[in-house]
């Protein structure tokens, strides 16, 4: 009997159409095109503060990033049995970072993120998940992921220098301004430019690895750079692209288990804390909903009715990894797209995932390599995102039916001008709730929606009574 047939009975990869060669290779090429998360995950938890001023640990953030996603990624591989990558979710550590951290530390924003999961864990458990998906109509949920991709490009022109905050100083109404004086200048600058131009060019040329290629070559370009000029720190603002020496140390596995799971409540209250708690929710619910049946039809493992076997394992899984992501202070783990250029390289099965989740357990060592990666560098990819989310989820909104495309468009907008992905949501499902009673629609709206819409309209007026 051959060596490798318990693999292919366990993993179903011939009953699939598959090879173990091919498991392999979709391995590698969905490690290569979703590895940008080991440097831009911790750029983006690492640059905000939490209540008291801490900041968390740029190294220890690496290994939290690296360790979660080699953990989930196995563990969908072993009971998903589906090339479905996992690692921390872009947007969702937006929400992280700068809406719980502020209000309260980092340890009790991680312990949300777990509550978080948990809840998810639960809906999956009791068959609710999809219905409470049902409950928000397509249109909308794709005006919520759109305003993330928003939000997320704002963040990634902000933190490179590309734009700046106009000082209160200046007696202006226009809070956002071209780089640090109305202009732009420098060489950071500079590289964050030609990294989006890059990222971008290499996107439409369809290059396997796109945004991992534009990071690790601007950060080169930055290495070069800052070799010849030697500029202050403070030009890069976030990390000083500098050689670290050795590229190869230990894992800091310092933020590990740094939770405190009800310890926000008492920071900003209990309904205040809900809300934060089904904002996490919400920004990993749907996306990775999305991202399963996605990768799922693109490998053919969906019914010809559209079901999904197994997918309820799926789904607990990637709940199991929201509460991991928390519990690592590495931000909720779910679900990534790129797994398809696994599949497209042939990738059905879970072993394509044991394959990258092994990757990613190697790259636990090469922590000094993702701490010299400069903000100018790795931002692009957020640009990058923006855009690939909003290309993939305007054309699906209904634009003809303005009761969805106008708390679609607030839900959109609200988020980057509002630097809240909370308050996005909030008036997203509002606006929802009362057009759709206004025109003589309020039967199409599921209860569940009036009652969350209620919630945000008393969390809205708690100032004005005092309640905050």
């Amino acid at each position: 009997m051959s060596t490798s047939a318990p693999v292919d009975r366990y993993f179903k990869i011939s009953e699939r159409g598959s090879t173990i060669g091919r498991e392999v290779r979709g391995g590698f090429a969905t490690f290569f095109a979703m590895a940008y998360i080991i440097v831009l995950n911790p750029i983006i938890l690492g640059s905000a503060k939490d209540m008291y001023g801490h900041q968390l640990d740029g190294g220890q953030l690496v290994t939290a990033t690296v360790l979660t996603a080699a953990f989930t990624t196995l563990l969908m591989g072993v009971i998903g049995n589906v090339p479905i990558a996992l690692a921390a979710g872009l947007g969702v550590n937006t929400v992280v970072a700068l809406q719980l951290a502020p209000r309260m530390s980092w340890p009790d924003a991680m312990g949300m993120v777990v509550l978080a999961g948990f809840l998810v864990m639960l809906l999956v458990a009791t068959g609710l998940r999809e219905r409470v998906m049902n409950a928000v109509p397509l249109g909308l949920r794709k005006g919520i992921a759109i305003g993330i991709g928003l939000f997320i490009m704002l963040i990634g022109l902000v933190d490179s220098g590309f734009i700046t905050r106009m000082p209160d100083l200046a007696h202006t109404t226009v809070p956002l301004q071209l780089g640090g004086n109305g202009h732009l200048h420098g060489w950071p600058v500079l590289i964050f430019v030609v990294g989006v131009l890059l990222t971008l060019t290499l996107i439409i040329r369809k290059t396997p690895g796109a945004i991992l290629i534009s990071i690790v070559a601007m950060t080169v370009a930055g290495l070069v750079v800052q070799l010849i000029t030697e500029l202050p720190a403070t030009a890069w603002g976030l990390t000083v692209p500098e050689w670290p020496g050795n590229p190869v140390a230990a894992p800091d596995f310092g933020l590990i288990g740094q939770v405190s799971l009800f310890g926000g409540f008492g920071k900003v209250g209990m309904l205040t804390g809900v809300l934060f708690v089904f904002t996490v929710l919400l920004s990993c619910f749907f996306d990775a909903m999305g991202t399963i049946l996605g990768v799922g039809d693109e490998a053919k493992l969906t019914k010809p009715d559209g079901s999904f076997p197994g997918i309820n394992r799926v789904l607990f899984v990637d709940g199991m990894a929201v509460a991991a992501g928390g519990a690592s202070s590495s931000s909720a783990t779910t679900c990534f797209v790129e797994s398809t250029a696994g599949v497209g390289e042939g990738a059905r099965t879970g072993l394509a995932n044991i394959v990258t989740g092994g990757l990613f357990a190697v790259s636990l060592f090469l922590t000094p390599l993702a701490t010299m990666v400069p903000s100018q560098a790795a931002t692009p990819a957020l640009i990058a995102v923006g855009f690939l989310i909003m290309a993939g989820s305007v054309r699906d909104i209904d634009w003809n039916d303005f009761t969805i495309a106008v708390p679609a468009f607030l839900a959109m907008v609200m988020m980057p001008f509002t630097y809240s992905i909370t308050n996005g949501i909030g008036i997203g499902f509002v606006a929802f709730s009362v057009l759709r009673l206004a025109t003589g629609r309020g039967r199409e709206v599921p209860g569940a929606m009036y009652v969350v819409s209620a919630v945000f309209v008393f969390y809205y007026a708690m100032p004005a009574l005092g309640l905050t």
